[in-house]
């Protein structure tokens, strides 16, 4: 069974490889590095030769690519909800589709099965697919609204044995709201800050939680800091 690995090696090690259909939260606060952890997570995909599919909804699909050093890769490919938003007449390519703004999840679903079928099926089929973030959808769409859909996304990723990465930011929901956002997935990459450090650890894909393993950005990347 394929077994898929997030580009941090200490964390990998522990976990010892995440079978494929799973479907993963990762949830910290504003300001951790999240983002630096699921650049990670991409190019870890890029480097074993797998595709990406990114549902971008904070920055443009170029500048995404362009923060990753991405541009002419031919197994990615962005969904951005962004530039049209900010009244940029962007126009689709190969790598970038784009739609109206982050409350038409009709037409990110339907551009990230373009972008499946476009991409998803090198190297065997292995795929990542990417949503930055569920809270930006949160802010235009109700809970509802959003649960179907990511409930689509989750069951398209466990049918084809890709894995699915969701990246939520802690503090903008209540409670209730994340432990209804927790029922589709299988696990939580956690991510905490303590003492201007930042830490995470994995809930869900070993017996007992992962321990808590420091970590640093490393350019547009995370890694985690070595023990002194």
């Amino acid at each position: 069974m394929r077994r898929y690995n997030l580009g941090l090696k200490e964390l990998d090690e522990e976990i010892g490889g995440i079978r494929s259909g799973a479907n993963i939260l990762l949830i910290g606060p504003a300001m951790s590095g999240k983002n630096a952890v699921l650049n990670s997570i991409m190019s870890c995909g890029l480097q074993n030769g797998e595709a990406i599919v990114l549902v971008e909804t904070r920055v443009p699909g170029a500048e995404a690519l362009e923060k990753l050093d991405l541009h002419g890769s031919s197994h990615i490919g962005v969904v951005d909800c962004v530039a049209r938003t900010l009244g940029v007449n962007a126009k689709d390519t190969p790598s970038i589709r784009h739609v109206s703004s982050p409350v038409d999840l009709t037409g990110v679903g339907v551009r990230v099965s373009q972008l499946m079928e476009d991409f998803g099926r090198v190297n065997g089929g292995e795929a990542r697919l990417c949503v930055d973030s569920v809270s930006t959808m949160l802010m235009y769409s109700n809970l509802q609204v959003v649960f179907r859909f990511l409930h689509v996304m989750a069951g398209r990723v466990a049918l084809q044995g890709d894995l699915g990465i969701y990246v939520v930011d802690e503090g903008m929901h209540d409670s209730q709201t994340i432990a209804t956002l927790k029922q589709l997935f299988n696990a939580v990459l956690q991510v905490k800050v303590e003492d201007d450090r930042t830490y995470i650890r994995a809930v869900g894909l070993t017996p007992r939680p992962t321990s808590w393993l420091e970590y640093e950005i490393v350019g547009q990347a995370a890694a985690i800091r070595k023990s002194s």
